[in-house]
């Protein structure tokens, strides 16, 4: 009965987890719409999708420590329902500034639901082959769940409009408020303080929101203009700060004993190169479809559907193969399938066509997400204590939204400075001239992308200690 009972709450916290890597990527076939509507500015544009990764990834860990201090059930509930609500108030934006800014507070409640979330399923499901599995369906919605965004993204925003992809989390958000009043088992706390280190969060939040916003803006600014040479210094003395005070405090936000655990640290690392060219890979793409072959939302949002299939097929097989050689194997194979998937679509022409020269990357792509996400996740949640479930949960969230903001920031920068030099070295500047600078400008960000995914199969390789799923169980409490 009580294995029933798991894998039903297993499917309410993984919907939850689905609805928030939805938002993720869900508004990429949607920014045409939305910039049209909203009157938003070229340059502004990306802060639809930054507005929400930035604040995720600022506030995870302090959402993750909270579970911790005043219980999983409580936080991740909280979580559910203010997310619900900001998406409700996305929706009914009528400026480009509300809108970011409602972005801004989706990510926040996202922040406390989703290690919440992850810290109950680590708790819940405590034996090698069982936790693998779980993690593994986790993953599965983590890595499928970018996919399946854009696909309901397009059929949403032709069908009904731009504003429905955050409405459709109205119903859905309700449904799951319900079911895990029902479900989720009551749970006090993991600690006996509830002393939440605020100057901690308050340094870690800033710092790293400081660092996306500096990486956004130093494209335009110059990457050696005061302003950005002195937003990066700041950026690095709020993190220092942070590291400092963590070490000195009597109940710090993140205990950084934490990374004493070799495959913490190691999938931790190995995590931001990898959402940092996935990330940025869907929103080039969306545009590329959109604007360059000129395909409608709903095929562009079709044009996803295979990759979420796929993604389906290998994560669960990705958890059986973790029981059999372990996640190290995966980690080093996962990031060059995908690095061989972004070499393919680096080369994407003006005149291609979906099948030839965009499918085949994005198959590529696909496995090594599967394969990528479900190793991570097991090697970041194994030997750690349950006492700090949320904090590892947190932190490998953590891990891949500023991994996602800060790559996004980058190859944004790296796309748009390739496209004035292509258009600044033109001997015209017709429309065809801005089509082929915009698809050059494409190309180098896919390249750095490349420089990404080869990076974390290096980490992998160097840094984490292979384990099998009958010696990759964390010691969990309930």
């Amino acid at each position: 009965m009580k294995k029933h009972f798991n894998w039903a709450l297993l499917a309410i916290l993984a919907l939850a987890q689905f609805m928030v890597v939805l938002d993720t990527s869900i508004v990429n076939v949607a920014l045409p719409a939305i910039e049209k509507a909203l009157h938003f500015s070229t340059a502004n544009l990306q802060w639809v999708i930054t507005a929400y990764t930035l604040c995720f990834g600022g506030f995870l860990l302090l959402g993750g420590r909270a579970a911790d201090l005043y219980g999983r059930r409580r936080m991740f509930i909280l979580g559910i329902a203010g997310f619900t609500l900001a998406s409700l108030a996305v929706g009914l934006s009528q400026s480009s500034g509300m809108a970011i800014v409602f972005r801004g507070i989706q990510g926040l409640f996202a922040a406390f639901m989703s290690p919440a979330a992850l810290s109950i399923v680590l708790t819940s499901f405590t034996g090698g082959k069982e936790r693998n599995t779980a993690l593994g369906v986790w993953a599965a919605v983590a890595a499928g769940g970018a996919a399946a965004g854009v696909l309901f993204g397009g059929l949403l925003t032709q069908y009904f409009g731009w504003r429905w992809d955050f409405f459709v989390n109205i119903p859905v958000g309700i449904f799951v408020v319900f079911m895990a009043l029902k479900l989720v088992p009551p749970h006090a706390k993991e600690v006996e303080h509830n002393d939440l280190d605020l100057p901690g969060a308050v340094l870690v939040t800033s710092g790293l929101m400081t660092l996306v916003y500096t990486l956004v803006k130093a494209p335009q600014w110059g990457w050696l203009h005061a302003s950005t040479i002195e937003m990066f210094a700041l950026s690095a003395a709020l993190l220092a700060g942070f590291l400092i005070n963590e070490s000195r405090v009597k109940h710090p936000l993140m205990p950084l004993s934490i990374f004493r655990i070799r495959n913490v640290s190691a999938a931790n690392l190995a995590q931001l190169p990898i959402t940092a060219g996935m990330f940025s890979m869907f929103f080039f793409l969306s545009l590329y479809i959109q604007m360059i072959l000129g395909y409608s939302p709903v095929i562009s949002g079709l044009c996803y559907l295979p990759i979420t299939i796929i993604i389906g097929i290998t994560a669960p097989n990705a958890a059986k193969l973790i029981g059999k050689i372990g996640f190290k194997p995966l980690m080093i194979v996962a990031p060059l399938l995908m690095a061989a998937g972004l070499t393919y679509l680096s080369r994407i022409p003006v005149d291609g066509t979906y099948w030839v020269d965009v499918f085949p990357g994005l198959a590529l792509m696909a496995v090594g997400m599967g394969l990528s996400f479900v190793s991570i996740t097991v090697a970041a949640t194994s030997g750690v204590p349950g006492n700090e479930s949320g904090l590892a949960s947190g932190l490998l969230n953590t891990s891949q939204q500023i991994g996602g903001a800060l790559g996004l920031a980058i190859l944004s920068g790296v796309a748009a400075s390739r496209t004035q030099t292509v258009l600044a070295g033109s001997a015209v500047h017709n429309q065809a001239a801005q089509v082929n600078a915009t698809v050059q400008g494409y190309h180098s960000a896919f390249h750095i992308g490349i420089a990404f995914a080869l990076t974390a199969s290096l980490v992998a390789a160097i840094l984490v200690r292979n384990q099998r799923h009958h010696d990759a169980a964390p010691t969990a409490a309930h």
